[in-house]
């Protein structure tokens, strides 16, 4: 690999990076703090909203939260073929300029049209961001994981400034004026991004494959209908979105079909794998899962428990200045507690690992789960104090984010590094977007979960959540190590065999 300007200890390139995440999550993390608050502010209200029910505005926060990320699997196929990560970046970057803008715009139009183009800018943006960041490092440098979490620290430092800020100027000023803020949030990232080409020239350009004379080149879609189990996969997928579009719901039909390419997709990339990528392979699909679970849960955040934060939560402080916290204010405290504890989480699985215990990132993973499951416990309070005296304390929001944190530091940063380590290196564009697919899935479980809260209650949820949670996690304990066989020594560097 080209030798890199490094600044303490690490390519410049991350930081040009850091700071192009910093701001796009300012801008993404800022308008969802207002979001479901502006849809469900009454339209008589002195900073009017739009008087939807909380079940109409969980059910559009979920689908927009996971389309968000479901637009990863184009972005990452685009970087793949035909852009470059790099470019793709760049691309996704000006469409959430604009999207981000349009939104400041009072106008259902606006709206809608902000909330497309955002999706495609993150589309774009966030698969391969994140797989620059580990293209910085040579395969076996121990160094990639410390740069993910630094990584990760500056998508936090944007959702904390953005929280505070957005959320204050949308809930005192407008909504709009909120949204606005966004908007140039993202613009101060694009031009950092522009500026910082110069220190990632060695990353991100699109690989050019080598191919044998009269090989014919690889279509991913087409080559679905080539092998058995492309084709079979694919199109029990496809019936079982009939199935639900006919009998249940259209959303969740076209949604189920939409995702029966993108299993055909993954299937003809997992043909054209060697035996031990094969391997690697199966082990990602299989981390999907515990993603889905972890984000079903996490995001209760922006949803659920932004609305509990507003409507059930005694802020009261009494100050002259600040008589009451906003409540878009504790959707900052996730990301704070991350400035906080990420590093001490890094050094205590540093420590871990060298005492010779075990640190698999699934392990990981693993634990996160259970860390975050448990903060439901804390919102389990919340929920009988609020039925006692009709509000809970704030301490118990606060409990719950500092243990969904702690869960996150464990699972979510070691996520991003392994993707980039099992994936083969010509799809690993793709898998960063199957990956960020995978959270939108698990977006929009928390958004369902969020709409049953009107029958079930808050407390069934919270319960209900805690528990699933932490049995899951001690269920992947017990297939850790045959998962660990089948990685073939990813994370200590090695290579798999050519073909």
């Amino acid at each position: 690999m080209e030798k890199q300007k490094e600044l303490f200890g690490h390519p410049i390139g991350l930081y040009i990076l850091f700071l192009t995440e910093m701001w796009e999550r300012f801008s993404y993390y800022g308008m969802r703090a207002i979001l479901v608050l502006y849809l469900v502010a009454k339209t008589s209200d002195l900073n009017a909203g739009l008087g939807w029910t909380e079940g109409e505005a969980y059910a559009l926060y979920g689908w927009y939260t996971m389309f968000v990320y479901v637009a990863s699997i184009p972005g990452g196929i685009i970087a793949d073929k035909y852009l470059g990560q790099k470019k793709s970046v760049m691309l996704g970057g000006w469409l959430l300029v604009a999207g981000h803008g349009i939104l400041a715009i009072e106008q259902m139009w606006a709206f809608y049209t902000g909330l497309i183009l955002i999706v495609a800018g993150v589309g774009c943006l966030k698969p391969n961001i994140s797989t620059m960041v580990g293209g910085l490092y040579a395969n076996g440098d121990r160094r990639k994981d410390m740069g993910f979490y630094i990584f990760y620290m500056g998508i936090n430092l944007g959702a904390a400034i953005s929280a505070l800020a957005v959320g204050y100027v949308g809930e005192t000023y407008g909504w709009h004026y909120g949204f606005g803020m966004a908007g140039v949030g993202m613009a101060l990232g694009q031009m950092v991004y522009l500026y910082g080409q110069k220190y990632l020239t060695h990353v991100g350009d699109l690989a050019v494959v080598e191919k044998t004379s009269g090989e014919p080149q690889q279509n991913l879609f087409l080559d679905i209908f080539k092998k058995k189990n492309s084709l079979f996969s694919t199109l029990a997928v496809l019936a079982l979105g009939l199935v639900v579009f006919a009998t249940s719901s259209w959303q969740y039909g076209l949604l189920i079909m939409g995702l029966s390419f993108a299993v055909g997709v993954a299937m003809v990339m997992y043909n054209e794998c060697n035996a031990i990528e094969k391997d690697r392979m199966k082990v990602v699909f299989l981390s999907f899962l515990i993603i889905i679970v972890f984000w079903g849960a996490f995001e209760q955040a922006g949803g659920l428990m932004n609305v509990y934060a507003d409507q059930k939560t005694n802020r009261m402080i009494g100050l002259s200045f600040l008589p009451e916290v906003p409540a878009s204010w504790f959707q900052s405290v996730n990301a704070i507690f991350i400035l906080l504890f990420a590093t001490l989480v890094g050094t205590f699985w540093i420590k871990w690992a060298k005492a010779g215990k075990e640190a698999s990132s699934i392990f990981k993973m693993a634990v996160g789960v259970i860390i975050m499951g448990s903060g439901f416990l804390f919102m389990t309070a919340a929920a009988l104090e609020y039925q006692e005296v009709g509000k809970s304390a704030m301490h118990w929001l606060i409990l719950a984010y500092l243990f969904h944190t702690i869960g996150e530091l464990c699972a979510s940063p070691v996520a991003l590094s392994f993707i980039t380590k099992l994936s083969p290196e010509r799809y690993v564009a793709f898998m960063m977007g199957a990956y960020f697919a995978a959270t939108g899935l698990g977006n929009k479980v928390a958004g369902i979960l969020s709409e049953a809260s009107a029958e079930a209650g808050e407390l069934t949820i919270f319960a209900g959540i805690a528990i699933f949670c932490v049995l899951f996690g001690l269920l992947v304990f017990l297939i850790i190590k045959p998962l660990k066989r089948l990685t073939h020594g990813a994370e200590e560097g090695l290579e798999p065999a050519t073909h």
